[in-house]
């Protein structure tokens, strides 16, 4: 994908921005890459310092309700330190490792509604000015991978994902947020739970599966929420029956068996962890019946009820518009 933006700080005849993203989509923990191109504006400028912002989209759980805002949350600087000639062609090749614990925006190609951007942020002359949001594809890792074919083959089906504002306690997590990918049940657990959700936080050494299910109440007692957690490696992945690891996770949660003494909690903060930007009337997660689903050649993520992937894609759009719009009417903004 590819933007291009005159600097408002500026005025006009700054310079251009023009950054592009190598095609193909990263990996967490692996490489983004690409070009920033600048073109001079009407003057000479001294571009102090090129640098890219990864943001997403995250919803926060307040005391009066649900939010939904941007989340800032790795920042690399990629170059910088020069004179922009009027009218000169410059570019910045960039190559930044991205979070263990980035969220996966896609599955087999098909987008699971999370809004990832990168925006480009020049330094000139004292002043800064934060470019227009570029959309970042992530696909999983291997064992994330692995993870959620297991769960398509026994039968669970993709309802939406989204990323929470706090942490999950308990676990090592890094970054202000954390991703949920919310299941319905498979046929056999259908009438033990409502709902399944899988949350992955990764890092170098392999990753954390945290498990929660909404369990349905039985004749004398209510419902409630059974939480579980198992680490997996990053390497054997090919070696392991996943579908039988995986179901023995499920049977393990929903019969209230951890795999480890002290559960994972979930522990929601509102606003701790790293800056939070309150969104603009953006609804909240996809919702959009886009399933996950057990096929012959595994697991596969199509349509349901008619719903096209497309309005998935177009919620996301709609959140990468929505920021542009706040930038423009923040230009020079140093704050």
């Amino acid at each position: 994908m590819v933007f291009k933006r005159l600097l408002g700080s500026l005025g006009v005849g700054g310079p251009a921005v023009d950054t592009v993203l190598d095609p193909g989509a990263a990996a967490p923990g692996g490489t983004l890459s690409g070009q920033v191109h600048l073109t001079g504006g009407g003057g000479d400028f001294t571009i102090e310092y090129v640098a890219l912002e990864l943001v997403a989209r995250v919803e926060a759980e307040l005391d009066d309700g649900e939010s939904e805002g941007t989340v800032a949350f790795e920042r690399f600087i990629v170059g910088g330190n020069f004179r922009l000639a009027e009218g000169e062609r410059r570019s910045v090749p960039f190559s930044v490792t991205l979070p263990w614990e980035t969220p996966i925006t896609e599955l087999y190609g098909q987008g699971l509604g999370i809004a990832l951007g990168v925006r480009t942020e020049l330094g000139v002359a004292g002043a800064k000015d934060k470019g227009d949001l570029d959309p970042v594809a992530v696909r999983p890792l291997p064992a994330q991978e692995a993870v959620l074919e297991a769960l398509g083959q026994l039968g669970f089906g993709f309802e939406s994902a989204d990323l929470e504002l706090g942490h999950i306690g308990g676990t090592g997590q890094q970054l202000p947020f954390y991703q949920e990918i919310e299941l319905t049940p498979a046929p056999q657990y259908a009438h033990q739970v409502n709902e399944i959700e899988v949350t992955f936080l990764a890092g170098p050494a392999g990753l954390d599966v945290v498990l929660e299910a909404d369990k349905r109440g039985g004749m004398c007692s209510e419902g409630h929420d059974a939480l579980t957690r198992f680490t997996v490696g990053h390497h054997g992945v090919e070696r392991v029956d996943w579908n039988a690891e995986v179901d023995g996770w499920i049977r393990r949660l929903v019969e209230n068996h951890g795999h480890h003494a002290t559960p994972a909690s979930h522990d929601h903060v509102a606003h701790g962890g790293g800056p939070y930007e309150e969104g603009h009337g953006h609804r909240s997660g996809p919702g959009m019946g886009t399933a996950v689903a057990a096929g012959a050649g595994g697991l596969a993520v199509g349509v349901v009820g008619g719903m096209a992937a497309a309005e998935v894609v177009d919620e996301v759009g709609d959140f990468f518009e929505g920021e542009d719009e706040d930038d423009e009417g923040h230009e020079g903004d140093e704050g």
